[in-house]
C-alpha cells in the first residue's frame, strides 16, 4: 500500500478528528464565558446588596438581582438622567397612587431615590452625575417611619 493511499483513505478520520476538536474548543468557549458572566453578575449582586443594607435598607433576593440587573445593570443603567425617566420620577413612582385626574406629586422619601442611586453606583457610575442632575428639583424629606 503507497503512503499516498493510506493518506487519502484516511482523510475522513482526519478531517473528522479536526471537526470534533474544533467543536471541542467552540463549546468550551461558550462555556468559559458563560461561567465568568455569571460569576461576574453575582459579584455585582453581593456589593450591591452589601452596600444597600450598609446604608440602612433591607437586603435584596441575590437571584432576583442577578437575573433583573445581570453585569449591566440592565434597564436602570439606560440614561437615568433622561426626560422620560424624569417624568416618570416626577408623574409615576412620586405620586399618591392615584390613577387619572386624582394621581397628585407627593414629597416623597429621600431614600427611594437614594437606592437607585446606590444601583448606579455599583453597575453604572459614569451615569451618577445625569442622575443626580435629573433628581436634584426632587422635593423629598423623611416621610416614611422605620
Amino acid at each position: 500500500m503507497s503512503p499516498t493511499r493510506f493518506a487519502s483513505e484516511h482523510k475522513w478520520i482526519y478531517l473528522g478528528a479536526i471537526v470534533v476538536l474544533v467543536g471541542m474548543v467552540i463549546v468550551g468557549l461558550v462555556q468559559y464565558s458563560a461561567v465568568r458572566r455569571d460569576n461576574q453578575t453575582a459579584t455585582k449582586a453581593k456589593e450591591l446588596s452589601d452596600q444597600l443594607v450598609q446604608a440602612g435598607y433591607p437586603a435584596p433576593d441575590q437571584d432576583t438581582v442577578e437575573r433583573l440587573l445581570g453585569t449591566d445593570g440592565g434597564a436602570v443603567c439606560d440614561d437615568p438622567g433622561s426626560a422620560l425617566k424624569t417624568a416618570l420620577y416626577r408623574l409615576q413612582q412620586l405620586s399618591n397612587g392615584a390613577t387619572g385626574p386624582g394621581q397628585r406629586p407627593i414629597i416623597a422619601d429621600g431614600q427611594a431615590i437614594g437606592a437607585e442611586r446606590i444601583v448606579l453606583q455599583v453597575y453604572c457610575p459614569d451615569q451618577v452625575d445625569d442622575f443626580d442632575e435629573a433628581v436634584d428639583d426632587l422635593k423629598t424629606d423623611d416621610t416614611v417611619r422605620r
